[in-house]
């Protein structure tokens, strides 16, 4: 590790709270996923001189009011499956990490809610979940290693967001550590609010640049009887007819996407631009639905099928792994917004995509740098002129350094830092990972 990091100071300060198995403060004992992970979210020449793990969100605080008092920037994170989004963090000092401050707190089964600590993973919750016939409604980024409090601070779910909303629809309370090592709280199991914001919305998707998420409580949804997907695959013109003839009937699918033609052909599912709908409730609803959709891309010549059981969830499962999957490391994901009426347009131009029917939200992979620069002057302009946006969620960092990954253009900003001067006045957190450099 660079010289210049505190690394004695983490061995006693640090490790006397969180005790010396939990503090990492040598380079090469950090596991090599995690190495590169972290390598992957810090400018180069910055290498961390500790990575701790605390145990109790009351060791999280003293960890951070030890850092907030030497003027130590720290890196959260949850398990760091998604420490390679955002922009890159500059000075980084420490890393923590919240994987192991993962109790579930309460889960109230008649009131469909549940609290949980932020560093429990999400398949961990749902498989909890399940014994009661519950589910969160989201559908993150590798929900086998992703954390909850991850998921929050990245702003993280798919495909579900259709029927159920986004992480913040569904948020209902969370705990949090400032900067200074001091826990707040707001919305759902209140003990201490922080008047005069927002603060479930307000942390959704702020990537650690607020304070280190330590609880969450969220709304759940019982599990319903029956599940089916239909696929229809063809000409863009047929499908984005489709996906209008969805968007305006009184069909209720909980996923609903538009797929580009390498995506449709990559999951064996077809030629052409592709539309996944899927629909979840009483086996007869399941069933006309399913029905009536098939019927849609008939008339309009398109070929469809119906997948249900193992076969639909080994598709969803497909799908999900092909989107996020990196093949290369020069292999760049975006995520895309646009009005939903583009999405087929947008899809006709790049060869790998997914976007959602009723949000325009949806991911993007670019294979190199040159397109990735293409993007910038071409796709990123074109969706801004329509109110759009294309941020840069995955890429090497050498990409990064060089491409804002944001291109955020709004007038928001002079606000954003407002705000993060409120809540981390010494700039301690994430420095570098959010918008314009925040």
């Amino acid at each position: 590790m660079s010289n210049d990091k505190p690394q004695g100071v983490c061995a006693s300060e640090l490790a006397s709270i969180v005790g010396e198995e939990n503090a990492v403060c040598l380079w090469e004992n950090v596991e090599l996923n995690q190495q590169k992970r972290i390598q992957q979210a810090i400018a180069s020449g910055n290498l961390p001189s500790c990575i701790v793990y605390p145990s109790t969100q009351e060791q999280l605080a003293a960890v951070l009011a030890i850092a907030y008092t030497n003027n130590w920037r720290v890196l959260p994170c949850g398990s760091g499956s998604k420490l390679s989004w955002g922009g890159l963090a500059k000075g980084i000092d420490v890393v923590v990490s919240t994987e192991r401050i993962n109790q579930l707190i309460e889960h109230a089964v008649g009131d469909l809610t549940v609290t949980v600590e932020a560093g429990m993973k999400f398949s961990d919750l749902q498989a909890l979940l399940a014994n009661s016939r519950q589910f969160l409604a989201l559908d993150p980024t590798a929900p086998e290693s992703a954390t909850i409090g991850g998921i929050v601070a990245t702003g993280d779910t798919g495909s579900l967001r259709q029927r159920y909303g986004s992480v913040r629809d569904q948020l209902l309370g969370i705990t949090f550590v400032r900067a200074d090592g001091q826990i707040a709280k707001a919305g759902g199991r209140v003990v201490k609010n922080v008047a005069g914001y927002d603060l479930m919305k307000l942390f959704t998707g702020s990537y650690g640049t607020l304070g280190v998420i330590s609880q969450v409580t969220f709304r759940l949804y019982p599990l319903q009887e029956a599940s089916a997907t239909v696929v229809l695959t063809g000409k863009a013109e047929a499908v984005s007819q489709a996906a209008d003839t969805l968007r305006g009937s009184a069909l209720t699918p909980v996923q609903a996407d538009l797929l580009s033609t390498k995506l449709v052909s990559s999951l064996g599912l077809g030629q052409g631009l592709g539309l996944i709908a899927r629909f979840q409730s009483i086996s007869e609803s399941v069933k006309e639905q399913s029905n009536r959709v098939l019927e849609v891309g008939q008339k309009l010549g398109l070929d469809g099928a119906i997948y249900v059981d193992g076969d639909e969830a080994n598709l969803w499962a497909r799908l999900q792994e092909r989107i996020h999957s990196r093949v290369q490391e020069s292999v760049i994901t975006c995520k895309i917004g646009v009005l939903p009426t583009a999405a087929v347009k947008i899809l006709s131009q790049v060869e790998l995509g997914l976007i959602h029917i009723s949000s325009g939200l949806g991911l993007l992979e670019l294979e190199d740098k040159n397109q990735v620069l293409q993007m910038r002057d071409g796709l990123r302009l074109r969706t801004q002129a329509d109110s759009g946006f294309l941020t840069i969620l995955e890429a090497p960092a050498a990409v990064k350094e060089q491409v804002d990954v944001w291109g955020y253009t709004g007038n928001g900003l002079a606000l954003m830092r407002q705000i993060k001067q409120q809540f981390d006045s010494k700039n301690i957190l994430s420095p570098g990972r959010f918008v314009g450099g925040i």
